[in-house]
């Protein structure tokens, strides 16, 4: 028995302990969108994000994943309004396939809220997914638009105030 939190709902799975996430959250809870690529955590297909940072659910145990850690996976990310890659990747036309865009995207969002103003050279040492139809240029222009939407729409941090 697993109990995990995924996209903000707590869920229990009947799975042996070295079940990747992948197949419990394709299989045991129905989200679809993460994919299988190669199984060895090499392409990132099969990425999701644990606390936010990207991750590799295809060689996670469901084991290492505590219930108090937060699973977000792409049916997850901008589920209540899109998120700023997800309304970039639309506009650039990122996706040829599309098989390893859930996972691009995952990536992509995990970085951005590290770091909100990544160079190129950060976002190609980060974004380590392979995409068999070699979208790469317009991955980085994806993610360098929505990093600068990001920026432009956050809040100003305002000025202390004034000591008397």
């Amino acid at each position: 028995m697993a109990q995990l939190n995924i996209n903000g709902k707590s869920v229990t799975v009947d799975v042996e302990d070295d079940t990747p996430l992948l197949w419990v959250l394709r299989e045991q809870v129905g989200l679809t969108g993460t994919k299988y690529g190669c199984g060895i955590g090499q392409c990132g297909a099969c990425t999701v994000q644990l606390d936010g940072a990207a991750l590799r659910s295809c060689v996670m145990p469901v084991a290492a994943v505590t219930p108090q850690q937060k699973v977000t996976t792409i049916e997850g990310l901008g589920a209540e309004q899109p998120h700023p890659l997800q309304l970039a990747w639309a506009e650039l036309d990122v996706a040829q396939c599309g098989y390893c865009q859930s996972g691009m995207l995952m990536a992509a969002a995990a970085l951005l809220a590290q770091n909100p103003d990544p160079s190129e050279a950060q976002i190609r040492s980060e974004i380590s997914n392979i995409c068999r139809c070699g979208t790469y240029a317009r991955v980085l222009a994806g993610i360098q638009l929505a990093a600068r939407r990001m920026r432009a729409s956050a809040p100003a941090h305002s000025a202390p105030a004034a000591r008397n």
